[in-house]
């Protein structure tokens, strides 16, 4: 059983009376434990089929099957009960609130899902020691560079155990030696066992994936699997 199945999904925005196709019949199918990169030209839909799969927006029409379960008629609530504990998010633009720490930035996620303040605890101080920053759990995102915010978002999206991750754009807004150690930290997670998917507009960045789909005018028009060396 495919972990995402997306059947014939379209995507239409409409303001007044123009109307704009972001996708159009999209039909993709993604295994447990798979790292997907999806490429394409602004404005190709890359970003609307991942906040789709991610839950964060439905399909004017098709279908999409997420873990075995058609989840296009479901509630806000519904999706959002999903996302809060079997999907993790990491975008170009970190998303850390200011006001937080690093340790109440990646707690965050722990709190909405009602874990014990001592597992709490634990958890990120244990995913924060494997990116390497536990020492920095006191600070503020400001006080971090580029590279640090980026592995302070990973660790929050990590620290859930979510099944899928979603990246957007991931190195977007780092320099190559960062943006390089974000993509070796999201293929690490992918060996782990950890579903990835991630938009970006970097063949570097890409080539990290086993799989690449391409988009063009909201569809798929291609796809290529990389073969990893034995």
């Amino acid at each position: 059983m495919s972990l995402i199945q997306t059947i014939d999904i379209s995507r239409v925005f409409s303001a007044g009376e123009v109307e704009t196709t972001a996708l159009n019949g999209v039909s993709l199918s993604i295994e447990k434990g798979e790292f997907v990169a999806i490429m394409g030209p602004s404005g190709c839909g890359k970003t609307t089929l991942l906040n789709i799969l991610g839950l964060l927006d439905n399909p004017t029409q098709g279908t999409y099957i997420f873990q075995g379960q058609d989840v296009t008629p479901l509630s806000e609530r519904q999706r959002a009960a999903i996302r809060k504990h079997s999907i993790g998010f990491v975008f170009q633009n970190f998303n850390l609130i200011d006001e937080l720490t690093i340790f109440e930035n990646v707690e965050l996620p722990l709190v909405y899902q009602g874990v014990p303040a001592k597992m709490r605890k634990e958890r990120v101080m244990q995913v924060l020691g494997q990116l390497g920053i536990a020492y920095k759990h006191g600070l503020f995102p400001q006080q971090l560079s580029g590279g640090q915010q980026q592995r302070v978002a990973v660790a929050r999206a990590m620290v859930g155990n979510p099944m899928l991750l979603l990246a957007d754009e991931p190195t977007g807004n780092l320099d190559s030696v960062n943006g390089e150690e974000v993509m070796s930290l999201l293929e690490e997670l992918n060996t782990n066992g950890t579903t990835i998917v991630m938009v970006t507009h970097s063949q570097r960045d890409a080539d990290y994936a086993r799989r690449l789909v391409r988009l063009f005018d909201g569809k798929v028009i291609n796809e290529h699997f990389r073969k990893v060396p034995a």
